[in-house]
């Protein structure tokens, strides 16, 4: 497998956060159900993504982007079907995590959701804690955010 750094304008990842939505549409019942989420899900303000390559196929990819002067936010974190349970999520978190750092980020935040049982499960494994919903997501119930010290 191959990592490469990019941005939100990559085609490649352009293409696996549109596989992202369609399976959280699939999961939550479509889009009307998520109509509050997409926009936060954006990829034009991202200029730190890692895209996970096998051979030339793009087999996941994962984001950050600023929050504010300490805290970085993942985005975006997906891999293909065929490529789960073979260690990429985790390496493509451990390259996000050592990008932020170096960026000087304190701490990375995320938000994810409770049908989300896999990232989840990666997010605790990982070192993530459960924290209060922040910013956009401080009303949205359905919503679970995370954070870890860098």
């Amino acid at each position: 497998m191959r990592y490469e750094y990019t941005d939100g304008k990559n085609a490649d990842f352009i293409a696996l956060c549109g596989e992202l939505d369609d399976y959280l549409n699939r999961l939550v019942g479509g889009e009307e159900n998520r109509r509050e989420y997409v926009q936060y899900n954006k990829t034009d303000d991202i200029d730190n993504a890692i895209v996970a390559y096998d051979g030339d196929v793009p087999a996941g990819g994962a984001a950050f982007k600023r929050y504010d002067s300490k805290r970085a936010e993942v985005k975006r974190v997906f891999v293909r079907r065929e490529y789960r349970e073979r260690g990429t999520a985790l390496k493509l978190m451990t390259l996000l995590e050592k990008s932020a750092k170096s960026e000087g980020y304190d701490y990375l935040i995320l938000e994810t959701g409770e049908p989300l049982v896999e990232a989840m499960r990666l997010y605790k494994k990982i070192g993530f804690e459960i924290i209060d919903n922040y910013g956009q997501y401080k009303d949205m119930p359905d919503s679970v955010c995370m954070m870890k010290k860098l």
